[in-house]
C-alpha cells in the first residue's frame, strides 16, 4: 500500500512540474486559430494524433533525450533557441495570415461532396504546431531531460515507482491535451469566425513573445556557461 501511495505522489509531482510548461491551453488556442476550415471529424483526428505525439515526445525525451542530444551535439540552450525560432515563426503566421484572394477555401465548406477530395484534405497540424512546440516544446523537453538524472539518483521512491511513474505521468498529460483539443470544437461553435480570428491574432502575438523569450533564455544560459567553456578550452 505504501508503494502505491509513493506512485500516486510521484505522478502528482510529475504533473505539477509538467503541466505548467506543457500548458495545454496554448495548444487549445492554437487549435482554435488554425483549424477553422476543418470539419469536426478532422479536428478530432488531429486532436487524437497530437495527444499520441505528445506522449511519444515526452517518453523519448525522458528515456533517450540526453543520448540523442549528446549524439548530435545539441545543448539545452541550443534546444531553447531552436524551439523559440519555431514558435516565433508560427506566431508570425498567425498574427499576419496570408489572405490570398485566390484561395476560396473560406467560402467552400470542407465537407462539401462536390469539392474534389484533394481540396478537402486538411493539413497535418498534429505534430507541428500542436504537439511541438505548443505542448511538448523546448521548455518541456529540457525539464524532462534535466529531471532524468535527478530521478535516477533519488532513493526516496521505490525503484519500480521511478520506472512506472513517468509513463503514467506522460499518459495523463497526453489525455488532458486530448480532452482539451476535443473540446475546441464546442468552443468554436459559439465563438464564430470573428472570435476565432481575434484569438488567432492574439495567440500569434503571444507565441511571438514566447518564442523571443525562449531565444533570450537560451542566450542567457550560453552567457552563463561562457566562463566554464573558456576554462575548458584554455
Amino acid at each position: 500500500m505504501t508503494n502505491f501511495l509513493e506512485l500516486f505522489q510521484a505522478v502528482g509531482i510529475g504533473l505539477v512540474l509538467l503541466l505548467p510548461l506543457a500548458n495545454p491551453l496554448t495548444a487549445i488556442a492554437v487549435m482554435l486559430s488554425i483549424s477553422a476550415n476543418m470539419t469536426k471529424e478532422q479536428r478530432n483526428h488531429q486532436a487524437f494524433l497530437a495527444s499520441i505525439y505528445v506522449f511519444a515526445i515526452m517518453t523519448i525525451a525522458f528515456y533517450a533525450g540526453q543520448l540523442v542530444m549528446n549524439t548530435f551535439g545539441i545543448s539545452i540552450p541550443g534546444l531553447r533557441i531552436a524551439g523559440g525560432l519555431i514558435v516565433a515563426f508560427i506566431g508570425f503566421g498567425m498574427l499576419f495570415p496570408n489572405n490570398d484572394s485566390s484561395d476560396d477555401s473560406s467560402t467552400t465548406p470542407l465537407d462539401d461532396p462536390s469539392v474534389p477530395k484533394k481540396r478537402q484534405e486538411s493539413p497535418n497540424i498534429a505534430f507541428v504546431p500542436l504537439a511541438m512546440p505548443s505542448t511538448a516544446g523546448p521548455g518541456t523537453i529540457a525539464m524532462i531531460i534535466s529531471s532524468t538524472a535527478s530521478l535516477q539518483g533519488n532513493v526516496t521512491f521505490a525503484p519500480w515507482v521511478l520506472k512506472v511513474a513517468p509513463i503514467i505521468t506522460f499518459l495523463l498529460a497526453s489525455l488532458i491535451v486530448w480532452i482539451g483539443l476535443r473540446g475546441a470544437t464546442s468552443i468554436m461553435r459559439w465563438l464564430g469566425n470573428s472570435g476565432i480570428d481575434a484569438i488567432a491574432r492574439v495567440m500569434g502575438f503571444l507565441l511571438i513573445c514566447m518564442g523571443v523569450q525562449f531565444v533570450i533564455n537560451g542566450i542567457v544560459e550560453i552567457i552563463a556557461q561562457l566562463p566554464h567553456l573558456l576554462t575548458e578550452y584554455q
